[in-house]
């Protein structure tokens, strides 16, 4: 048996020799230990690791043909209370909040991209939302930071 994510849906591969009832009973124990191994991914810790993972991120799903990287700064803030970060697009310093520390990774690379698309595009148009768009895990990602948020009893936060 196999399992990968494609487009945010679990899709498992069995052997043409399993039976239904086998699929039954050995699928859901394979998609939850899959999920659980997932979600004990967590990003970084230190900031010089999270600049890194930015720097790659953005290297994967933003760059452009003949576009050189920007300087990149990005640390945790325990300030980011109201956001899930924020970018100075003058100095290339982002910040993220410290809460992403604790959530699987692909929900704090979600955040960074977000952060990093501002540094080629400063408001939220059309062509902001295609550039985070490029990251497979982002609409998984959104509702991910829209249930935590729901169930802290929180409102909705900002990026």
């Amino acid at each position: 048996m196999g399992i990968v994510r494609e487009a945010g849906t679990l899709v498992v591969v069995v052997p043409a020799r399993m039976t239904a009832k086998q699929e039954r009973e050995l699928i859901p124990g394979f998609v939850s230990r899959f999920l659980e191994h997932e979600a004990g991914r967590r990003p970084p810790a230190a900031d010089a690791a999270l600049t890194a993972r930015a720097e790659a991120l953005f290297a994967r799903y933003l760059v452009e043909p003949g576009q050189p990287t920007p300087a990149l700064s990005v640390s945790w803030s325990s300030r980011q209370r109201q956001r899930w970060g924020s970018c100075t697009t003058a100095t290339g310093e982002i910040r993220v909040s410290d809460r992403l520390q604790s959530m699987p990774d692909w929900v704090a690379d979600y955040v960074l991209v977000h952060e990093l698309a501002h540094l080629l595009e400063r408001t939220h148009s059309a062509r902001f939302h295609e550039l985070v768009a490029r990251y497979p895990e982002a609409e998984r990602a959104k509702g991910f930071l829209e249930g935590w948020t729901s169930a802290q009893g929180l409102p909705d936060l900002a990026y």
